[in-house]
């Protein structure tokens, strides 16, 4: 199966072995191998070491091949108990092993623990493809297989037979021996590539920062100065420090009035193992597409972007085209409107110049200033972390009875807080990690994983141990950490994926998966509340005053919620075709990077040199290091569910309608992959889902002409309707769990980044 396969989703029930079984631990003095004995199950994070790791890997691995080897040496007949079932039992303490070290080396990686990914890797995956390509193991899957009409399940059951079926022949097992081996070498390649290229770009992310003086930095808020003091002092430095980390380099491309230091830091983030160095990512790109290439070839497949979606709710790149490309056209007519309206204030500030990518920002902070008065700044002081952390526990309290209570457990790094999650009845659903700072040591981003996942004991639900992990701007002196609206908005979306975990209750860990590009929705759905005036005005409150964010700054922020989201709307939407381009290659041949890109955007598609991708080839982690390969379409083909869900608690004239709520929670949340997403979204909806809302959403859609003043016109469908048939209409059943499939073998914390 290719939870096997892939290391960043490793999903295990329990050890069946009669002496390897849960109850019957020896100590060992591994404090990853050893039964834990802290309360909620929690890992000990104070006990473990780095260096616990390796030999807590080889212990697993021989343990789960001698569950392996059982099923293969039974004599008994082919069954769904002793086959399926012993399978998905099998190699619970690689999987748990897996998930800790997958976010403890995304979220606090040093020198050692880099090495120890490069050293495990190549173990990992030679294990892996060892059993999803063991003939006599998938002799005895598809002897089930080819029965299983004639054996009495139930339609879960049969959903992880069939599932097990697939993942082992997407995974090699119709190979022949020539070309399993190949498969094995391409996967281990692959695996080791993806490491150094996150290697490379966590190097780079660390390298570049701008040191300032007091004059430099004397147009700033006073709270962007501060951050900048704090961030200069823990370098040992005195001045002021902007890094390539968002929480620092947007607020100083937003407010600083100096060009040319705007240019450095931007140019600083757009250059990201782009140097010729040897930090420099373009080969490892070249090498990683390549080999995808070659993979999906063996497999039966035109390209690698075939191969991924066929396992998708799209089901081919062909469907995933029809959703970007009708994007694309409006977005980009206007993103240059929004430039037109940013030109007019910079020609009066630099006559005769021409505006650069890193002008966007600034200029865009003046338009909204100007046009809808809105000063961003001011909102922050209503949106500290904590007042954004309370706002969606209220939110969660609100749509499903659920509370939050801190706990004092071991912790992984001293800036997390905890969190025991309680129902409505007060029974233990989970635990809860926030890790909200940047630091040297985390990888950019935000993202949402397991430290332990949901899965059944004997019969009974063991509750997961889930982890938010961000980059936000810290606090400074007494200052509290204040956010800006976007990583408010983060905030709820990785929540959103939080309560996907948190309320997961499924039988078998084969089927904790669900579509990639369904992944997106529960985080999406989430932010849709975070801006609604009756949630904001419970939590967003001055930090120093108290003051309940006041009516008419609310106004303010609807009035501009549409401001800018060309640019945002383009910006993703470009990343996401450059992501399909260079997997939708059915031939490789040597290219280079940059061309590529700035061909498939500037040449083919007409994007204005004014806006880069959200992410260029060299830094996109998503589909090199992060498991979102031919996935990064996922935010849109979701965003298209998530504003077609909200729609519905909008309907009810009460947003946090709870018959609706325990819908989404029940027929959705919980299911994790048991059914087809889309069979999940129609019994929550009713309906197919509409693409409109989304559309409204971004500014993208103008109401049709009344069809009464149209002359000798036919009755249409909505527009882009008929170019969006995977999303409008049943689809062909083909990440998660909640969390993210990839194809590839990669230690990650196989998280859901925003």
């Amino acid at each position: 199966m290719k939870r096997l396969l892939t290391l960043s989703t490793l999903l295990f029930v329990m050890i069946i072995n009669s002496g390897c079984n849960e109850n019957a631990t020896v100590a060992t003095g591994n404090p990853l191998l050893d039964e834990w004995t802290t309360e909620y199950g929690v890992p000990p994070f104070d006990l473990i070491k780095t260096e616990h790791f390796k030999p807590a890997f080889e212990a697993a691995m021989q343990m789960h091949n001698q569950e392996i080897d059982a099923i293969v040496a039974s004599t008994e007949e082919p069954t769904f108990e002793n086959v399926i079932v012993a399978m998905d039992s099998a190699g619970v303490k690689l999987g748990e092993l897996n998930l800790i070290f997958g976010m403890l080396s995304a979220s606090d990686c040093d020198e050692q623990m880099q090495a120890l990914m490069n050293e495990i890797a190549p173990m990992l995956v030679e294990h892996s493809s060892t059993i999803m390509l063991n003939e006599a193991l998938f002799a005895k899957v598809k002897s089930v297989y080819d029965k299983r009409a004639t054996l009495g399940l139930d339609d879960v059951q049969m959903r992880l037979v069939e599932k097990t079926y697939d993942d082992f022949v997407r995974s090699g097992a119709l190979l022949n021996a020539e070309d399993k081996a190949r498969l094995v070498e391409i996967e281990s390649e692959l695996s080791s590539l993806g490491i150094n290229f996150g290697k490379n770009l966590l190097a780079d992310n660390a390298s570049f920062y701008l040191e300032l003086n007091s004059t430099q930095v004397a147009d700033l808020p006073e709270s962007v100065r501060s951050q900048a003091a704090e961030a200069a002092s823990a370098m040992g430095k005195s001045g002021y420090v902007f890094t390539l980390a968002k929480p620092s380099m947007l607020p100083f491309l937003t407010y600083s009035t100096n060009r040319d230091l705007r240019r450095q830091l931007y140019d600083g983030y757009t250059k990201r193992c782009d140097n010729d160095n040897d930090t420099d990512n373009k080969q490892i790109i070249e090498d990683m597409t390549r080999l995808r290439v070659e993979k999906a070839h063996l497999l039966g497949y035109k390209s690698y972007s075939e191969y991924v979606t066929s396992d998708q709710m799209a089901g081919s790149p062909k469907a995933v085209y029809a959703l970007l490309d009708e994007i694309w056209e409006p977005a980009l007519e206007s993103a240059k409107r929004e430039l037109e309206d940013m030109k007019e204030l910079f020609e009066k500030d630099h006559p005769g110049e021409t505006f650069e990518k890193s002008d966007w920002w600034y200029y865009a902070e003046q338009v909204r200033k100007q046009k809808y008065q809105l000063d961003e700044e001011a909102v922050r002081q209503y949106l500290s972390l904590d007042n954004v952390r309370d706002g969606m526990f209220y939110l969660a309290n609100r749509l499903y009875g659920i509370t939050f209570r801190p706990i004092t457990v071991p912790r992984y790094h001293a800036e997390c807080t905890v969190y025991e999650v309680l129902d409505h009845d007060e029974s233990h659903i989970g635990v809860l990690y926030i890790d909200p700072y940047p630091r040297k040591s985390k990888q950019g981003g935000a993202w949402c994983g397991n430290f332990t996942e949901q899965r059944y004991v004997d019969g009974k639900r063991k509750a997961p141990v889930v982890g938010i992990v961000c980059n936000f701007t810290p606090p400074v002196g007494k200052t509290p950490s204040l956010l800006s609206l976007d990583e408010a908005e983060t905030m709820f979306h990785e929540f959103g994926h939080a309560l996907h975990f948190l309320f997961a209750d499924v039988r078998y860990r084969g089927l904790t998966e669900v579509e990639g590009d369904f992944v997106e929705l529960p985080s999406q759905i989430m932010e849709n509340w975070a801006f609604e005036p009756e949630i904001l005005k419970k939590y967003a409150t001055h930090y120093k005053t108290g003051e309940v964010i006041p009516d008419n700054l609310i106004a303010k922020m609807q009035r501009a919620s549409l401001f800018n989201q060309g640019f945002v709307t383009t910006e993703l939407t470009a990343a996401a075709l450059i992501d399909m381009d260079i997997h939708t290659m059915e031939t490789f041949t040597d290219i280079d990077v940059n061309a590529f890109e700035k061909y498939n955007l500037a040449t083919r598609r007409g994007l204005i040199p004014e806006i880069e991708p959200r992410y260029r080839y060299t830094y996109f982690s998503h589909i090199f290091d992060g498991g979102y390969s031919s996935g990064y379409y996922f935010y849109l083909w979701a965003e298209v569910l998530d504003k077609d869900a909200f729609a519905a608690f909008k309907e009810r004239r009460d947003i946090c309608d709870k018959d609706l709520a325990t819908s989404f929670r029940y027929d959705l949340l919980a299911q994790g992959g048991q059914r087809a997403g889309m069979d999940m979204y129609r019994k929550f909806r009713g309906a197919e889902p509409d693409k409109i809302p989304m559309l409204k959403a971004r500014g993208l859609w103008t109401e049709p002409e009344p069809v009464d003043t149209l002359v000798e016109a036919p009755v249409a469908e909505p527009a882009m309707e008929s170019t969006l048939p995977a999303i409008n209409r049943p689809l062909v059943d083909s990440k998660v769990r909640p969390k993210m499939r990839t194809s590839e073998t990669t230690i990650k914390s196989k998280p859901v980044k925003k």
